[in-house]
């Protein structure tokens, strides 16, 4: 109850603010954020636009007094508060801020709940293609490594995925798993006479461990490698060894690549 004269409580002018997103279009609610974060700067034209991606991509361009946004369509259906939050995050990286925590959370739940990554897995393997050079390269054999890895440390159990080389020697991503294409990809710039076996082998095993232990999904947090993950990586032989030749030979070709233990591809923002 509120008695005469006394002011509106902050919370339901927020609620208010809130409310009023559900019925902008997507261009409005880009023009508002753009406002918000950018107040001096002059208004230039809003043009967003959905695509088929294979995935939850979204990119955003500023050029000659017009924002245009690319989204993929899947995103077009996400409610409006998760839209809002991609609006900050995008225009936020645009000018090279770092996005509120509360947006980034609020569109990582968004992304992680089941019913959007079994829409993200499917429209991946529809719409998506793996490009993979065969796995018999100039030096090394995935086909011949993986069953070699299969057999010692997994007992022969894991059901062999598609492997191949990357079309390109890629510095960045030495090697992925994509469990949308159930497809282990590894950097050619490792199919070389001077790469140690030892270093391949590693690459492939931890590689292969994400077909054992996938990725968990808890709220707005993506653990890509458990602890389960971790602790059956220790179990490699060598480890030690393997990390430091890995290390010394990316610091020999000079890559910009992470290890495999800090990390792998994800599919998110440009």
């Amino acid at each position: 109850m509120q008695v005469e004269g006394e002011r509106p409580s902050r919370g339901i002018r927020a609620s208010n603010v809130e409310t009023a997103l559900f019925f902008e279009r997507p261009a409005e609610l880009f023009q508002r954020v753009y406002r918000l974060l950018r107040p001096q700067a002059a208004m230039p034209e809003v043009q967003v636009e959905f695509h088929p991606f294979a995935g939850a991509n979204a990119r955003i361009q500023l050029k000659d007094g017009r924002l245009t946004v690319k989204m993929a369509d899947m995103i077009q259906g996400a409610p409006a508060p998760v839209l809002e939050a991609l609006a900050f995050i995008l225009i936020s990286k645009l000018f090279g801020l770092s996005p509120a925590a509360e947006h980034s959370r609020r569109y990582r739940r968004w992304l992680n709940r089941k019913d959007v990554r079994r829409m993200l897995h499917l429209v991946r393997q529809s719409r998506g293609r793996k490009v993979l050079l065969a796995p018999q390269g100039e030096v090394y054999d995935l086909v011949q490594i993986f069953e070699r890895i299969n057999t010692r440390h997994f007992r022969g159990l894991l059901a062999r995925p598609e492997l191949g080389w990357s079309a390109s020697r890629s510095r960045v991503r030495l090697a992925h798993y994509d469990p949308s294409h159930n497809a282990i990809m590894v950097s050619r710039i490792l199919d070389q006479p001077h790469v140690p076996e030892l270093v391949i082998d590693y690459v492939v095993f931890h590689e292969m461990l994400h077909l054992v232990h996938p990725v968990e999904h808890n709220g707005s947090k993506r653990r890509i490698h458990t602890a389960a993950f971790r602790a059956a990586e220790k179990e490699f032989p060598r480890l030690q060894e393997a990390r430091s030749a890995l290390r010394n030979l990316l610091a020999e070709l000079q890559v910009t690549a992470r290890l495999p233990e800090s990390g792998c591809g994800e599919e998110g923002l440009r």
